[in-house]
């Protein structure tokens, strides 16, 4: 049983699935690839049991059949080959493999490929349509902002409310919330249901720029499809909080100020502010916006001033600076706004002009107690 491929094209799709491989997998044939050959088409496929990708390229082969390839020596050999066509030969009886270069010979053990667990397939689902790049930013724009409290774990994940042509994405860490709300979804379907943060990250580095992407989902599993590979990932089983409860409705405070100049000022800020806390206060009134943090224990004090649009009564409130500075860098934009009701509630910061009208986007961040 043989077949031949391009080194690159193998080395590409290779890397690709290697995500899906976990650090200290429960079975020792998770630490290697499935390679499934059917009418010249190779199927590479990986999976930890949670998560698992599955990616297909054409090759030369002279039959159909299953074997599995450890991982890590595979990507090793072909990263250290420059690009060229490299020949597997597998051995029938023992599963043995020998990789045939222009340089030379490698040969590694291989196992029995029917003995690899079964990546799930779509059964009993629902299924919506999205644009690669709609679903890439609802993923750059929340992801961060997940739990890694295993001890919650609906907060380790992304909230995803499908309403038929709507899709609102949620993640929050309870100090952090953010929702992403996108009208570029085809379907007819009403449902929620929370991915995990591992699969949402491996989705993120393997999505095209623009493509159209295939969502399936049933009670367990979502499947994610595009080109020619496939994600398949288990869904938290938990209760998502109610994350509109949390959302302040009237603001009477509100600022608005450069975006870039308000988040280098917070880490300028923020180096002397208190190690444990990150804590810094603003203080705003009609113009100006003061940044401030100090750190009793070393004798560190800072203090900034800059320009600000700020309607509503003058305001003093004390934020984590790198939860600020996190979320303003994943904002769009040149201004941002900041919402206030009381220095003791939470404070909302959506940008001002969104680039487009068919999404939006709404950040919230508690404060923190400030020091007397």
């Amino acid at each position: 049983m043989k077949f031949s491929v391009s080194s690159s094209e193998l080395l590409k799709q290779l890397q690709i699935a290697n995500g899906a491989i976990g650090s200290n997998p429960v079975l020792p044939i998770l630490e290697d690839y499935l390679f499934k050959i059917e009418n010249k088409q190779l199927t590479i496929s990986a999976t930890d049991l949670e998560t698992s990708i599955s990616t297909s390229i054409e090759v030369l082969a002279d039959d159909d059949f299953a074997v599995a390839i450890p991982a890590k020596i595979l990507l090793d050999t072909l990263k250290a080959l420059p690009q060229q066509p490299v020949t597997f030969t597998v051995n029938e009886e023992n599963y043995g493999i020998e990789i045939t270069s222009s340089y030379g010979k490698y040969k590694l053990a291989g196992e029995n490929g029917s003995e690899y667990p079964n990546i799930p397939e779509p059964d009993g689902v629902d299924t919506v349509k999205i644009n690669s790049q709609f679903l890439l930013e609802a993923i750059n724009k929340t992801v961060f902002a997940t739990s890694s409290d295993e001890l919650r774990p609906a907060m380790t994940g992304v909230y995803f409310q499908v309403e038929y042509n709507k899709l609102i994405c949620v993640a929050t860490d309870a100090h952090k919330l953010v929702k992403y709300t996108t009208h570029q979804l085809a379907g007819d379907v009403s449902t929620t249901f929370i991915v995990p943060k591992k699969a949402l990250n491996l989705l993120k580095n393997a999505l095209p720029a623009n493509d159209a992407v295939t969502i399936s989902f049933n009670k367990a599993n979502a499947f994610f499809s595009f080109g020619s590979m496939n994600l398949v990932c288990r869904l938290i089983d938990a209760r998502y909080p109610d994350y509109n409860a949390v959302i302040p409705v009237d603001n009477p405070n509100n600022m608005t100020t450069n975006r870039a100049d308000f988040q280098n000022s917070l880490k300028r800020i923020a180096i002397y502010a208190n190690k444990t806390t990150n804590q810094v206060v603003l203080d705003i009134t009609d113009k100006s916006l003061t940044v401030s943090a100090q750190d009793l224990d070393f004798s560190n004090e800072a203090t900034e001033q800059m320009p600000c649009n700020f309607d509503g009564e003058p305001l003093r409130i004390a934020f984590n600076a790198k939860f600020i500075v996190e979320m303003l860098g994943v904002l769009d934009g040149e201004e941002v706004k900041m919402e206030f009701s009381t220095p003791s509630r939470a404070g909302i910061l959506t940008p001002v002009e969104e680039k487009n009208n068919d999404r939006d986007i709404l950040m919230l961040v508690m404060p923190v107690m400030l020091n007397n």
